[in-house]
């Protein structure tokens, strides 16, 4: 079976690790009984991936291990799927995302990037002919954890204003297009002009260089970028407002500015990817408002090593897509 996996791994060279096989088993030996076979259709890339081959998040002793936590396909009854990629522990009952052993595919058991992924019954989600398998391939990660942030942790409702850091980044895209959908007033940052621009024609209301005064406090702040955004974050939100945590890329912050919290009554609210129910209302959202994820390219599996360098050079606006 073809899969691309991590098979070293090398924080300064990630991609020194990655590796293309036709060999990978169809079904690995770690796999349940129970777990139901997808044919992957299309299957989008994470920074998580990148991650991996770092060897942040996955033990040496698991590899190699196929890459991949996205993805929409068929199962072997014909029906067409959108793959959750959270892994629960036998007998978690309640938010799956609160589960302290859960896993994504990737890190215990074989992910994505490969012509069959193996789940549990309970994982997969109905793909309804209205949503394309290349756009179906791209919710499980970040437009998930984006519409977690905005809608259930940030609680934001019609009207409500949102700041999101860092405009190019996958969440931030997600959280762009779902909160311009939803009738929020949308800002976003960016260090580039040319990003800036493409997050405006993706339906943001203004856009700003990092840093910059907003011409308003906002309600929430989508923050997924850390130590470079965060005072600003805390600057831009208003008293009594939110500010919701999915990710610190460039690091976490030396100086969290407490004082600051506590005299405005700010929120700050962890939160990591989504729950099957909320990747159904997502696809549910998706084809109320017939909005879709912004792609940037799609690939042939075999050009996955460019692909991957492609989106560790940071130079995607969207999703990285597979194609199998």
């Amino acid at each position: 079976m073809y899969a691309v996996q991590v098979t070293s791994q090398d924080p300064k060279d990630p991609l020194a690790g990655l590796t293309i096989t036709q060999d990978a088993p169809e079904r690995a030996g770690n796999i349940p009984d129970n777990w139901v076979r997808v044919a992957v259709q299309n299957a989008s890339l994470n920074h998580h991936d990148l991650w991996s081959l770092r060897g942040l998040g996955l033990p040496a002793d698991r590899l190699p291990m196929t890459l991949g936590t996205d993805a929409a396909g068929v199962t072997d009854a014909g029906d067409a799927v959108i793959v959750h990629t959270v892994i629960n522990a036998p007998g978690w009952v309640g938010d799956q995302t609160l589960d302290p052993q859960r896993t994504l595919l990737s890190e215990k058991y074989p992910g994505t990037l490969a012509d069959y992924v193996w789940v549990p019954p309970q994982n997969l989600v109905a793909r309804p002919k209205e949503l394309e398998a290349p756009a179906a391939g791209c919710l499980s990660t970040a437009y998930l954890t984006a519409y977690r942030m905005l809608f259930k942790v940030g609680q934001l409702r019609p009207g409500q204003a949102v700041l999101i850091q860092g405009a190019s980044g996958g969440v931030a895209t997600a959280a762009t297009i779902l909160g311009r959908a939803a009738g929020l007033s949308v800002f976003v940052t960016s260090r580039s002009e040319a990003k800036r621009e493409k997050a405006i024609e993706l339906g943001a209301h203004d856009a700003f260089e990092t840093g910059a005064r907003l011409p308003q406090q906002v309600d929430a702040v989508v923050e997924t970028v850390g130590e470079a955004t965060w005072k600003h974050s805390l600057r831009s939100v208003k008293p009594g407002g939110k500010i919701v945590v999915a990710g610190a890329t460039t690091g976490q912050s030396p100086d969290p500015e407490l004082n600051r919290v506590f005299f405005r009554s700010l929120s700050i609210l962890g939160t990591t990817m989504g729950t099957r129910t909320e990747l159904e209302e997502l696809v549910d959202f998706l084809v109320t408002t017939g909005v879709r994820p912004v792609i940037d390219s799609i690939w042939n599996k075999d050009e996955a090593p460019q692909a991957l360098s492609y989106l560790a050079s940071g130079d995607a606006f969207g999703k990285v897509v597979l194609g199998f």
